[in-house]
């Protein structure tokens, strides 16, 4: 079996550097102008994205641009000049999506691998087929695919890359496309100014339904198991609660109420629960998948290490022939998650990935508490930048590249070295000890 790519996330160098660290293969960035992502991107300079590029080849890693992108009119006519600097750092591939950009990179510079985005929604053979006789060298695949699509495809376009998504944020969207946050905020998720409308708090009122509210709407309740609308039954007797409405109130808008509407696939303005293939990591390999893609540009670095840990252990056991450690389902329950499914990979869960789910999404849990900033030799100590609180006596994993370790915290410091009994939380350095090498990109967490 070929070993598949891990590609994880960067939207700093920082992030970057801690996705090598901890084992990935290569890492994807874009320039907030032309990709999805314009928050949380240090990339807008081309310094920055020249340094990134530079230090993963240095590294023998790969850097991918991100490119991806719907453009309207105006961005069409800026992209090819605010391209050319960046196809100069010599990139390993642009991530696009929008046939007309791709046409005109195609043209301009036939060289250039291009990756086609899980924004183009590529979902069969053909469709990869056609990519490839473009001049294309991979393809994402739609997230909305199963295994058992993903290896007809692979069976079929034996002589094309193939990249898949298993970990990290889904949309409610196909594939990403979503309009919420654009009719909420007028901010545009296709042109990467997503603000995640989908995962606000969101409460539901009943509505009066008289015949002068404005929010009345009529619609019909269905029946999904039966595959019919109640209003369709015949002489069945009708759902009392077909005709009612109901509203949706966001938390930051009080007194915006705003009509629920469903259908057979139910209601649309819902937050997805995050996407958590680590199970299937074994069946992917099997299948030749060449990229396992970890979703998360804007999330911490301590996400990214734990991400490209987990994922790389899970990846070298499937390769070794070791079978799946459902151990690896715990930890990453201890990562910042909205609750986890498998997307669409599979319909329904086998009684064994059943257990796993439920045998250890419970094990011990923790949070993300710190980074290790430096470490004094003499004092035999490790400087810590606090991201959230812990104190003496508490569990602590002190996560390293090259393997992780238990202790329980038995002194603390504060920056001036004297003893204290809590560090209190984000915007504090305090001094734990340690013996040992010195670790190079550590992090701590806080069994709860």
């Amino acid at each position: 079996m070929n070993a598949p790519e891990l590609l994880l996330p960067a939207g700093s160098l920082q992030h970057m550097r801690y996705a090598y660290a901890y084992g990935a293969d290569a890492v994807y960035a874009g320039q907030p102008r032309y990709s999805l992502r314009v928050r949380n991107n240090d990339f807008h300079k081309l310094p920055v994205l020249q340094q990134g590029i530079e230090e993963a080849h240095a590294l023998g890693k790969q850097f991918f641009v991100a490119s991806n992108l719907m453009p309207h009119n105006a961005k069409i006519k800026t992209y090819m000049a605010d391209m050319e600097p960046v196809i100069e750092m010599q990139p390993d591939a642009l991530i696009m999506a929008d046939p007309g950009l791709i046409m005109m990179v195609r043209e301009r510079w036939p060289e250039m691998p291009v990756h086609l985005s899980v924004q183009a929604n590529t979902v069969n053979y053909q469709a990869v087929k056609f990519w490839q006789s473009m001049g294309l060298s991979r393809v994402i695949l739609s997230r909305e695919l199963s295994l058992d699509e993903i290896e007809e495809i692979r069976q079929l376009c034996p002589d094309m890359e193939l990249e898949v998504f298993v970990h990290g944020a889904l949309c409610i969207a196909y594939s990403g496309r979503c309009l919420l946050s654009g009719y909420f905020n007028h901010r545009d998720p296709n042109q990467g100014t997503c603000t995640n409308a989908c995962r606000w708090d969101y409460k539901t009122h009943a509505s009066d339904n008289n015949d002068d509210s404005p929010q009345k709407i009529e619609f019909k309740a269905f029946d999904a198991m039966n595959q019919h609308s109640f209003s369709d039954c015949g002489g069945q007797e009708r759902h009392p609660l077909a005709d009612e409405v109901y509203l949706i109130e966001e938390t930051n808008r009080p007194g915006e109420l705003m009509p629920i509407f469903e259908d057979e696939h139910g209601t649309y303005i819902m937050n997805s629960k995050d996407l958590r293939a680590i199970q299937h990591i074994e069946r992917l390999v099997n299948i030749g998948v060449d990229s396992l893609k970890i979703e998360g540009r804007t999330k911490s670095v301590y996400y990214v290490a734990r991400t490209a840990q987990i994922y790389r252990q899970a990846i070298d056991d499937a390769l070794a022939g070791r079978r799946f450690n459902p151990e690896l389902i715990g930890q990453l329950d201890n990562l910042s998650n909205r609750g986890y499914t498998d997307g669409f990979y599979q319909r329904h869960p086998t009684q064994e990935q059943q257990n796993y789910l439920h045998g250890y999404s419970s094990n011990e849990r923790q949070q993300y508490v710190g980074e290790v900033l430096a470490y004094d030799a003499d004092k035999q100590c490790l400087e810590i930048d606090v991201k959230n609180r812990f104190s003496v006596g508490d569990k602590l994993e002190l996560v390293m590249p090259e393997g992780n370790k238990t202790l329980i915290l038995d002194k603390l410091l504060d920056k001036e070295r004297h003893d204290i009994e809590l560090a209190p939380g984000s915007g504090h350095k305090v001094y734990i000890p340690y013996q040992g090498d010195a670790p190079e990109k550590a992090l701590l967490a806080r069994y709860l």
